[in-house]
């Protein structure tokens, strides 16, 4: 395998990192989600970003992207964790609901929508998980009746990433009952500023908000607002989890590599660097992200030979939010006393914050039984 950039892919990087280097924000090293022109400040980042035709970098011309190549939104990705650069605050938009409406969406539907995704102007939020079905997506409860014209839309979800400030919500409901739960299912795109929409944030333990709960009252939903067609919602909700895990797999392998360096730094800070324990704790976090890496790198020949993400993406999901809570435990650990003071840095916070890890996107369960059942074609385990 070639890992060496084209000279073409080296201008690239070359274009990216002086952009980054002139323009990253000042508050992007010290971000304060609570305050209160935060939502605007990430709006204007992304904008910028799009006007320098960063954004939307391999969605196709036609679709206002730049009809990059996948190599050149990985390499744009890798520079902005090296630079700490901000994410565009609308991630859930770029990488999942945008795909899913070129892949299954009307032409009115890509034209009303994907141009307010890339500017920010609309920001995205995905409702599948439930109370009592987030370990199995298909024991979903929310319904969605039929009333002619429209959807009447009762049920609760949670886990909702952003939906405090979103304007539209990808929805996963049950139309009807049939006799595989996976059937009878109606993929919804609903205005979180319709009546009947109630949001609910939930305050984690590293005092950020911005998981939440919503409820949804006799919510009415235009039929022109289904995604794919009525009733077949599981095969586009595969669609969304596939570009979730595929697209974010090589981001989280390179954010991983990225940490395990800065924690070899860290055991040079503290002095600790002759103890023979803490070097193989920490030799081992360095291989198993270069690990993760090579896997990364193996997916993404397979995505830009088939342009479909594949199960790598459950498997580096999995792998990564694990290795993320070690070398998050490791260096807490490595500071002592002064690694347990509240809001005291950066490692402080990843350290709450990755407990979260191997719940988002998939539990680490769900993510074992898919890999067993698609990738090793091992029987249901139920």
């Amino acid at each position: 395998m070639d890992f060496d950039l084209s000279p073409g892919e080296k201008q690239f990087r070359d274009e990216v990192r002086t952009w980054l280097g002139e323009n990253k924000p000042s508050w992007a090293d010290d971000e304060d989600s609570a305050s209160k022109d935060w939502l605007q400040r990430r709006r204007d980042w992304q904008r910028k970003m799009h006007e320098a035709g960063y954004i939307g970098l391999n969605w196709p011309k036609e679709y206002g992207g730049r009809g990059a190549t996948l190599m050149e939104q990985l390499i744009l990705n890798q520079e902005m964790i090296e630079a700490r650069a901000p994410d565009p605050i609308n991630v859930l938009g770029l990488g999942m609901g945008g795909p899913v409406l070129i892949a299954h969406g009307t032409p009115e539907q890509k034209e009303r929508y994907l141009d307010k995704i890339l500017s920010a102007e609309e920001i995205w939020c995905q409702a599948f998980s439930e109370p009592n079905a987030g370990s199995d997506l298909s024991a979903l409860q929310t319904r969605a009746e039929d009333a002619g014209d429209h959807y009447v839309v009762n049920g609760q979800k949670v886990w909702t990433t952003l939906a405090h400030v979103a304007k539209w919500c990808m929805l996963l409901t049950r139309e009807r009952k049939e006799a595989n739960p996976r059937d009878g299912l109606t993929y919804l795109l609903v205005d979180m500023e319709s009546p009947g929409v109630e949001v609910r944030p939930l305050v984690q333990m590293t005092g950020d908000a911005e998981f939440n709960e919503v409820y949804f009252t006799d919510v009415k939903v235009p039929k022109t607002q289904v995604i794919g067609q009525a009733g077949e919602g599981w095969k586009i909700a595969i669609t969304t989890l596939l570009h979730e895990r595929g697209t974010l797999g090589m981001a989280l392998a390179n954010r991983a590599g990225v940490n395990s360096r800065e924690l070899v730094e860290l055991v040079r800070q503290s002095g600790r660097g002759g103890e023979r324990l803490v070097r193989q704790r920490v030799a081992q976090h360095y291989i198993d992200s270069r690990t993760l890496q090579l896997n990364g790198y193996r997916a993404v020949t397979n995505l830009m030979r088939t342009a479909i993400p594949g199960p790598e993406g459950s498997m580096m999901k999995l792998f990564w939010s694990e290795l993320n809570q070690r070398m998050q435990e490791t260096a807490v650990d490595l500071m002592g006393p002064a690694g347990q003071v509240e809001n005291g840095g950066r490692w402080q916070y990843g350290f709450l914050r990755s407990r979260a890890n191997t719940i988002e996107a998939g539990t680490s369960e769900v993510l074992r039984n898919i890999l067993a059942e698609r990738v090793l074609g091992l029987p249901r385990s139920r």
